[in-house]
């Protein structure tokens, strides 16, 4: 419990141009976080990885500590499939060797990033991703797909029982267009959408926008489908990320927050800034997401 009150002094000491990250903190430090009880899973970004395979990603999660891992759909497979990819093109053989890797590791799969040309341009295109995503076995897919594709997406989540995780990235000064930091605004697409369609949130980036997690949390809620967990070294654009408790965020708060709203998907430890030290960085990570339970 020291380390996790130690974020929460870390989290009230974040203050970036007036305003102060963790204000909720205070009330959150003691809060026991069971996940057995509480339902939600402990996990890796493959992405945080993604200098390595996918096999030796999984390799690596179990190593740091992690239960379940998302995966992202342009990494290779594994050293001995130099040409194989993981994404909606792998053969059903490289599935069944990248299912045995896991299950040998003990690591379960639970969701996948795509990119937009991973979703393709056609029905039919998209249709092959989440019978990918099936035959793997995950629960949803992160992205951040056209917004006159989100009728064919709700079709095909119905079809195939898969979560659409919309994804948030940070505001951009220099793209204004770029509309995803906002909550208000992604909760407007999910108006009156299936109910298995709603966001991977993703708190660097809400950082990274000068934004409060907590309170991003409470405007989505009810929509929070998966995590990736950060903090980062200031709560501006392009700001590095930085091991739990080093930064202006607030874990503790973020985990209360999750409890609160009984979350019960996965929460990833990701890194967009890979250190020389990633595979340390990402168990201290986790270490402090259990020191809060």
């Amino acid at each position: 419990m020291r380390q996790c009150k130690n974020v929460v002094a870390a989290g009230l000491a974040g203050m970036i141009g007036g305003m102060v990250f963790g204000q909720t903190a205070a009330r959150s430090g003691a809060v026991a976080l069971d996940t057995r009880e509480k339902g939600y899973e402990i996990g890796v970004c493959a992405y945080s990885f993604r200098k390595h395979t996918a096999f030796e990603a999984v390799e690596k999660t179990k190593a740091a500590g992690g239960e379940v891992m998302e995966f992202f759909l342009w990494q290779k497979l594994g050293p001995e499939f130099p040409d194989a990819t993981v994404n909606q093109d792998l053969s059903d053989a490289h599935i069944a060797k990248l299912k045995a890797k896991l299950q040998a590791w003990g690591i379960r799969p639970v969701n996948a990033y795509f990119s937009n040309a991973n979703l393709g341009k056609t029905e039919d295109d998209a249709r092959k991703l989440f019978v990918f995503a099936k035959k793997l076995g995950l629960r949803g897919l992160t992205g951040e797909p056209p917004l006159d594709k989100l009728d064919m997406i709700e079709k095909l989540v119905k079809e195939f029982n898969i979560q659409l995780c919309f994804h948030n990235h940070a505001k951009n000064p220099k793209k204004p267009e770029y509309r995803n930091w906002d909550p208000a605004y992604l909760m407007g697409l999910m108006k009156d959408r299936d109910p298995r369609m709603g966001f991977s949130v993703d708190t660097g980036h809400i950082y990274r926008s000068a934004m409060d997690p907590v309170e991003y949390l409470k405007t989505v809620e009810g929509r929070v489908m998966s995590v990736h967990l950060k903090d980062v070294k200031e709560a501006a654009y392009g700001s590095p990320d930085v091991v739990y408790g080093k930064g202006v965020g607030d874990i503790p708060a973020v985990l209360a927050e999750l409890k609160r709203q009984k979350f019960s998907g996965h929460v990833g430890v990701e890194f967009d800034d890979v250190s020389g030290a990633v595979e340390q960085d990402v168990k201290a990570c986790l270490e402090v997401i259990r020191a809060c339970q």
